[in-house]
């Protein structure tokens, strides 16, 4: 068995095995695509009317929020432009009280628009299937993640596939040959539409695998920045042997210092802090539909003094070239990084990419038919020379 047959085989039996979960981690990307824009269009209480008046501070919206989800895990405070409501996160996993909410309230009023459940939001179903096929996250991540590096396999196999014997037939393995009965379109769909997406797919495969596997993340960092190690994300300790002073409380203080130091910011996030004695985290993003050219800071709870970190969540000026290959990894996977141009190329490349299993499927199932016909075929020309 020569090289391109056995890769033959690989790529058949392999794609057989994964195409059910390349189908479904597919099509949940390709209708996750647009739903920061289908929210904006169709969640009421996401708007505000804008007032001519200063909106409540994170301290005043902190217990508004606290009192309509006494029972949750307040995890940050989000403020977006003047016309959008402010979203009080409250955020906790493990230890058995996992849980997602959102209240989202007006800054000028106070009142609470909504206290949504996110775990249970549409796009948050369709996210779960995406990262864990709806299975247990410790079940389904580890099972998405091995299936996209059978998927990266594929890719690279179906070019080996594809390319032609000769450079005649070149132009050939560019074009559906729509003309042709539906076996032969079908095989053209699968490599034709296969080669045009190719690198997009491995883009999509390599920076879903950045999440996937945690070797194959340090492995790409360690390449990226010439042979640093990955640093974890982790929150800067306040000095405990001081207590805070100031005359307003200290969320407030740092909202404030970031108002006034990113005017320009599509919207600030401030972090209480998470335990005792953690920083209070905040971050600026210039651009909201996206998310790597966001500034993070980070501020000790009693002297505001601002805390470094070597992590990649960190000042967007400080941050090396790796680390900003790692900042833009969500970006590149959604295809935001390109704007909303790249988000519509996202999602026609995600529905050609859900497609490949299916005709992959009917190239085989058709050939594994037509095998079974021919013997009978055979039989029964033999008859007819025996009677003759």
């Amino acid at each position: 068995m020569n090289f391109k047959k056995t890769v033959n085989k690989l790529h058949l039996w392999l794609g057989l095995s994964s195409g059910l979960v390349v189908f479904i981690v597919a099509v949940t990307g390709c209708i996750y695509a647009f739903q920061a824009e289908i929210k904006d269009l169709t969640y009421s209480f996401l708007h505000v009317e804008p007032e001519d008046k200063a909106v409540l501070p994170p301290s005043e919206i902190s217990k508004i929020a606290e009192e309509a989800y006494p029972e949750g895990h307040l995890h940050a405070l989000l403020y977006p432009n003047k016309e959008k409501s402010v979203q009080a996160i409250f955020f906790s996993y493990g230890e058995g009280n996992d849980h997602y909410q959102i209240a989202y309230i007006n800054p000028y009023s106070g009142e609470v628009l909504k206290l949504k459940e996110e775990y249970a939001d549409f796009f948050r179903i369709v996210l779960d299937g995406h990262f864990y096929l709806w299975l247990p996250p410790e079940i389904g991540q580890p099972v998405v993640a091995s299936f996209t590096l059978i998927f990266l396999f594929m890719v690279i196999s179906g070019l080996i596939l594809w390319w032609p014997k000769k450079k005649k037939n070149l132009n050939q393995s560019l074009k559906i040959k729509w003309s042709a009965r539906w076996r032969r379109k079908n095989y053209d769909l699968h490599q034709v539409l296969g080669f045009y997406v190719m690198t997009f797919a491995l883009v999509f495969a390599i920076t879903g695998l950045v999440w996937g596997f945690i070797w194959f993340r340090d492995g790409l960092y360690f390449m990226a920045s010439g042979g640093d190690q990955f640093v974890e994300y982790y929150n800067p300790l306040s000095d405990s042997t001081q207590t805070y002073q100031g005359e307003i409380p200290a969320l407030d203080a740092v909202w404030m210092k970031m108002n006034a130091e990113y005017p320009d910011a599509e919207y600030i996030e401030v972090h209480p802090p998470e335990f005792e004695g953690s920083a209070l985290a905040a971050n600026a993003n210039p651009d909201a539909s996206t998310y790597w050219k966001s500034d993070y800071r980070y501020f000790d709870q009693n002297t505001l003094e601002e805390l470094p970190v070597d992590h990649f969540y960190n000042r967007f000026e400080e941050a090396t070239i790796a680390q900003k290959i790692m900042r833009m990894n969500y970006d590149v996977h959604v295809g935001a990084i390109a704007g909303l141009p790249g988000k519509i190329l996202a999602f026609f490349l995600s529905a050609i990419i859900a497609s490949l299993p299916v005709t992959g499927f009917l190239i085989w199932w058709g050939r594994r038919n037509k095998a079974k016909k021919e013997p009978a075929a055979q039989r029964k020309s033999k008859m007819v020379l025996t009677e003759v």
